[in-house]
């Protein structure tokens, strides 16, 4: 508690970068109705042109699933994010997918985080669409998405958020 009060200060902007290359699409045209109806929170999906993910922000990775087709993270300012690989991924039971990361460490944007094998994903599950949900929304004074059409992993800007 004396840190938080004396120590360096949270940032509370926040800018997210793509942690895929691919198309951005809507989180509304996501094929699952769980992230298209945004019960886990609001944010974007993108159609992975390529299967490596990068950390879109500086933080922690809070969550790694077993399976690890999804994973949490949470920025320096505290915004918490899902990156759920694919729909329908958890019953690939992992296969195809590798981490590079584990709960508990840091990263910096660009960091790989997965590899995934795309056509196995294509294969397999209902879809590689890959949304990225922030999942702390209740936290966020301001999220403000860019108008790109198309992702660059660690370059492309999605959203820019303030904290509360």
């Amino acid at each position: 508690m004396f840190k938080k009060w004396f120590g360096k200060q949270q940032p509370k902007e926040e800018t997210i970068t793509a942690p895929l290359d691919g198309t951005i699409m809507r989180l509304e045209d996501v094929p699952d109705p769980v992230f298209a109806q945004k019960m886990m929170g609001d944010g974007i999906a993108i159609d992975p042109a390529d299967g490596d993910v990068v950390a879109p922000v500086d933080g922690e990775i809070i969550q790694l699933f077993p399976t690890k087709h999804a994973i949490g993270l949470r920025s320096e300012a505290g915004v918490e994010l899902l990156i759920h690989v694919g729909i329908d991924t958890v019953s690939m039971n992992g296969e195809g997918f590798t981490a590079y990361v584990r709960a508990g460490d840091r990263v910096k944007r660009g960091d790989r985080l997965l590899s995934v094998d795309l056509p196995l994903v294509r294969e397999k599950a209902k879809s590689a669409v890959t949304p990225i949900i922030i999942t702390n929304g209740d936290a966020l004074e301001s999220l403000e998405r860019e108008a790109e059409a198309s992702a660059k992993k660690g370059e492309t800007v999605l959203f820019h958020v303030n904290m509360k």
